[in-house]
């Protein structure tokens, strides 16, 4: 299971530590939706901003993010394969 935070209201106003708190939560704009994993450091740092934000609970998880290698290690490695294919 998931949440699904949606930044409700403008956090301009708000103490550091709950604009720090949205940030960490992936919110930036008005209107950003994030579908994050729900721990129990997730649901602390809701009730932190909940004055600011909208709450859902979803079925699935949110999708692993696929980690890319840099630009250079790709082009770098694709040589390789090019010139051991060459071989």
């Amino acid at each position: 299971m998931g949440i699904k935070v949606t930044l409700w209201k403008s956090h301009s106003g708000s103490n550091e530590r709950q604009v720090a708190t949205l940030v960490g939560l992936g919110l930036k704009k008005l209107g950003d939706i994030k579908v994050l994993k729900d721990t129990p450091a997730i649901r602390g740092m809701v009730f932190k901003v909940k004055h600011l934000i909208h709450v859902e609970t979803v079925k699935e998880d949110p999708k692993p993010r696929k980690r890319l290698k840099p630009r250079k290690i790709r082009l770098r490695d694709a040589a390789r394969a090019k010139a051991e294919k060459k071989s």
